[in-house]
């Protein structure tokens, strides 16, 4: 092996063996697929949790538990005491507690990055933020389903439980190709619709859709008893436009241009951005429903850290 491919496999190996959940993603972007990049954040992510002096909790949303005598020792994770020095109990798959539904937006503006050598785009992050969560939620024993869809629903699966199971989500989160325009309302409709029981809706999208009647709908089904959570994803050149220049405005929905001056609109832009993100929090928090920013430029960490904390209160 040359020096240079030396070099390449050390730093490699440096970047595998740290966690992943705390790396920018577009790093993480380059290091594997789907499957290995979610076990793998997750895996550090328990860790974390694990070794934080606020530890609050942590282990009711692992897969694991602090381990107890009397706990049957062939359900112990050896592989997890060898990293930690400390004893964790599996949970079972059968041991279902809760239903949670991901609807996840694959509209075409879901395609975008404002910087496709420095960050992922929307559509990437969002569906390994879903397998992240959908795998913390199956290994606690929940069961969880997904609908993706864009002005109508393109995809349903059922809300389902066990590990043998999460394959198969994956490869409908794979499958999951950004086309057409926004519209959540069919989604939300259809969700609601099959909602037999109480359970959690956690939607991911850029909320390029009608306000309004997308945040009645939300309204209407936290009303009904159902938990909400919403991942509100914003790429870095969606909160701020460039210092200076012309630049051309894009739409990939509608496919509409603008040539405008950056100058003439930089702070204009800006507030309106805020005023924007600002309606959405005051048009969904004080109703109950859990509304949350992330930037695509965040580790994955931060948005998991925010379901763990809304799992949390479920019980």
């Amino acid at each position: 092996m040359s020096l240079a491919m030396a070099e390449i496999s050390n730093t490699t190996s440096q970047r595998t063996a740290s966690r992943l959940d705390l790396m920018d993603p577009y790093t993480l972007s380059q290091l594997g697929g789907m499957e290995w990049i979610a076990k793998r954040v997750v895996e550090g992510f328990i860790m974390g949790l694990h070794r934080s002096p606020h530890r609050g909790f942590s282990a009711e949303f692992a897969e694991l538990r602090a381990y107890r005598p009397g706990d049957d020792i062939r359900h112990i994770d050896w592989r997890m005491f060898a990293r930690s020095d400390r004893h964790y109990v599996k949970q079972f798959e059968e041991e279902t507690n809760l239903r949670a539904h991901i609807l996840l937006d694959i509209s075409s503006s879901m395609s975008w990055s404002s910087e496709p050598k420095k960050l992922p785009t929307k559509i990437w992050y969002a569906q390994h933020l879903a397998a992240c969560i959908s795998l913390l939620l199956l290994r606690q024993g929940d069961s969880i389903g997904l609908t993706t869809f864009h002005e109508s629903v393109v995809n349903r699966i059922n809300p389902k439980g066990g590990q043998s199971y999460w394959r198969q989500f994956l490869k409908h989160l794979v499958a999951s190709k950004p086309q057409g325009k926004t519209s959540i309302d069919s989604a939300l409709s259809d969700v609601a619709s099959r909602l037999y029981r109480k359970g959690l809706v956690i939607l991911i999208s850029d909320l390029l859709v009608e306000p309004e009647e997308t945040r009645k709908i939300l309204r209407s089904l936290k009303h009904q008893g159902h938990e909400i959570l919403v991942f509100h994803l914003i790429d870095p050149g969606e909160r701020e436009l460039p210092t200076t220049g012309d630049t051309l405005l894009f739409d990939p929905e509608t496919k509409d241009e603008l040539n405008v001056n950056i100058a003439d609109i930089r702070i204009a832009y800006r507030e309106a951005v805020g005023q924007a993100l600002d309606e959405w929090y005051r048009g969904l928090t004080p109703f109950g429903i859990d509304y949350v920013t992330i930037g695509t430029e965040s580790s994955l960490s931060k948005s998991l850290r925010f379901y763990l904390h809304k799992r949390s209160r479920l019980g």
